[in-house]
């Protein structure tokens, strides 16, 4: 495995070659960026963007959405998978946020987790992105990121990858680091054999990762 100072390292790299990113998602509140990622699971955000703006324009708000026909949220959102589970999730949790919440999404992280849909990944999205606080959420790039560069086991579960990288990175950095990481595994494979590997980031890595494992 990488060293800590050697992963911090190699996500600076990633940040010199992706340059400076944002997060995707178009929302305007935290209730809408909430709904948009629980949409985004296992779909897109580009798919996700495609279907807000419909979604958000007739039901812009908690109370607007927990009152919305099923049916009608599935015919909006259908294209980004799921749908048939997501429109009951987020007509469910409009009508948690606006009857039980006043109209707010938690702040924190338990909070968030409570709500249908949204599951650690979406939590830790929504408190980085909606409100600015130092969290890491892991999704597959990261996730595929962090064990092909050597920063944990081939085994390690999406907890421990968020809690590698927590505990390595500065908490000032971790908000821009998951967003790097993001763009970083759509723009090189992760899957390529080491002989076939093209990515100068990823050779570095596996010396990195010989030379510790012998000891150098």
């Amino acid at each position: 495995m990488l060293k800590d100072e050697q992963i911090v390292w190699a996500i600076q790299q990633m940040e010199t070659d992706i340059g400076p990113v944002e997060q995707s998602l178009d929302a305007r509140t935290p209730f809408q960026f909430l709904v948009s990622v629980i949409l985004s699971a296992q779909a897109t955000d580009v798919s996700v963007n495609k279907v807000t703006p419909i979604l958000f324009e007739k039901y812009p708000t908690p109370k607007d959405l927990m009152m919305a026909d099923v049916g009608d949220v599935e015919q909006i959102i259908r294209s980004v998978g799921l749908f048939h589970n997501k429109a009951s999730n987020i007509i469910k949790t409009a009508r948690i946020v606006h009857e039980e919440m006043n109209d707010r999404v938690p702040n924190y992280r338990k909070g968030i987790m409570a709500l249908p849909g949204a599951g650690r990944k979406t939590a830790n999205v929504v408190l980085s992105d909606a409100f600015g606080l130092p969290t890491f959420a892991v999704d597959t790039h990261v996730s595929a990121i962090s064990k092909r560069l050597h920063f944990v086991p081939q085994t390690a579960t999406p907890l421990q990858v968020e809690k590698k990288i927590v505990g390595v990175l500065a908490r000032e950095d971790l908000h821009q680091a998951h967003h790097t990481m993001i763009a970083y595994g759509r723009k090189y494979s992760m899957k390529l054999a080491p002989d076939k590997e093209v990515c100068p980031l990823i050779k570095a890595c596996d010396r990195l990762e010989e030379e510790n494992e012998a000891g150098v």
